[in-house]
C-alpha cells in the first residue's frame, strides 16, 4: 500500500457507526469501526483510517462484485488487512441492516477476502457461518514449547493444542481449567507474531461453558474474538470436547463481558452474539 493518500481525491460525506460486538450492553464487548459505502475510498486511505482509529479492527461497506453478495466488507487492523475476522463480520452486517438494506435471500451473504460468508439472524442476534478451516491439526513441538514458555505454563496445564486458523492464523490451547486461563501473564515479545487463543471449561459458572482468551500477534489481547471462537467450536465439538450448542465467555481480565453463542446445526457450525450501536456520525475523509 505505497500509494499517496494525499493524493486522492477528498471525501465528504462517509457515513460512519461504532459498535460494540458480542454485547448487549455498550462498552462490554469489542468495539468496531464501520465506514459505510466507502467504494470511492482506496486501499491506502482505508489502512490509513484504520491506523488512525487504532482500534483492533475497522471495516468498509463496498458494493459487492460476486453476483451472491449482498454486500462486500475489507477489514484492517491498526496494520495489516484481513481476510476474514469475526467481530467485524457480525458488527458491519448489524450496521448494513441497521441503514435500511435488505438480502437478497434468507440469509444475508457477504463477500470477504476469504470468499462468501453467511450471516443469519437468530433470536434477536446475528451468527455467521464458520469458514471452513484452512490449518487444523496438533501444534508443531517447537511452536508449543514456544508458547508455552512465552504464557508460563506447564505441561500439565495444556489439555490439548491445536491450528485453529481460517484466516487470521490463530491456533489454540485447551487448558486444564478456568482459573488457569483467567491467570495467565503472556510475554507478548516471546510469542510476537503468533495469534494465540486459550479456552477452558467454565464447569462453574451458571451461565457459560467455557472461558476464551486471545492474545493478538501484535501483542495485545483481544477482548471478544470471532475468527477465534470459530475455530475453537469447530476443534472441540469436532472433537467430541464440547456438546453441539454452547456458550462461551471473553474479555473477562479486561473488564469486559463478551458472550459467545456456538451452535452446530445441519452440519454448519454458527456463531452468534448481540450487536449494539455506540455512535453514529459522518466523516471527511
Amino acid at each position: 500500500m505505497t500509494e499517496n493518500i494525499s493524493s486522492q481525491t477528498e471525501v465528504t460525506s462517509l457515513d460512519f457507526q461504532q459498535v460494540d460486538v458480542f454485547s448487549s450492553v455498550p462498552l462490554r464487548g469489542n468495539p468496531l469501526a464501520v465506514v459505510e459505502k466507502a467504494d470511492a475510498l482506496s486501499a491506502a486511505k482505508m489502512a490509513a483510517f484504520a491506523n488512525w482509529t487504532n482500534l483492533s479492527e475497522t471495516t468498509f461497506l463496498l458494493k459487492p462484485k460476486h453476483p451472491d453478495a449482498d454486500y462486500r466488507l475489507r477489514i484492517f487492523t491498526p496494520y495489516s488487512e484481513l481476510p476474514f475476522a469475526g467481530h467485524p463480520t457480525l458488527g458491519s452486517c448489524h450496521v448494513w441492516l441497521s441503514s435500511r438494506n435488505f438480502p437478497a435471500g434468507r440469509d444475508i451473504m457477504q463477500e470477504c477476502g476469504a470468499g462468501l460468508v453467511r450471516i443469519r439472524r437468530d433470536n434477536g442476534r446475528l451468527a455467521f457461518a464458520a469458514p471452513t478451516l484452512r490449518r487444523k491439526g496438533p501444534l508443531e513441538p517447537e511452536l508449543l514449547t514456544q508458547i508455552r514458555k512465552g504464557l508460563n505454563l506447564s505441561e500439565k496445564d495444556i489439555v490439548s493444542a491445536e491450528w485453529v486458523d481460517n484466516g487470521p492464523g490463530w491456533l489454540s490451547l485447551l487448558l486444564k481449567d478456568r482459573q488457569t486461563v483467567l491467570s495467565l501473564k503472556p510475554d507478548f515479545q516471546a510469542i510476537a507474531g503468533i495469534r494465540v487463543g486459550v479456552v477452558a471449561s467454565a464447569a462453574e459458572e451458571d451461565d457459560v461453558d467455557f472461558e476464551v482468551r486471545a492474545f493478538s500477534a501484535a501483542g495485545f489481547e483481544d477482548p471478544v474474538t470471532g475468527s477465534l471462537n470459530a475455530g475453537i467450536a469447530q476443534w472441540l465439538i469436532g472433537s467430541g470436547l464440547a456438546s453441539s450448542s454452547y456458550i462461551a465467555r471473553q474479555g473477562t481480565v479486561l473488564g469486559r463481558a463478551g458472550k459467545v453463542y456456538v451452535t452446530q446445526s445441519g452440519g454448519e457450525m454458527w456463531i452468534g452474539g448481540d450487536v449494539v450501536t455506540c455512535v453514529k456520525g459522518v466523516l471527511s475523509l
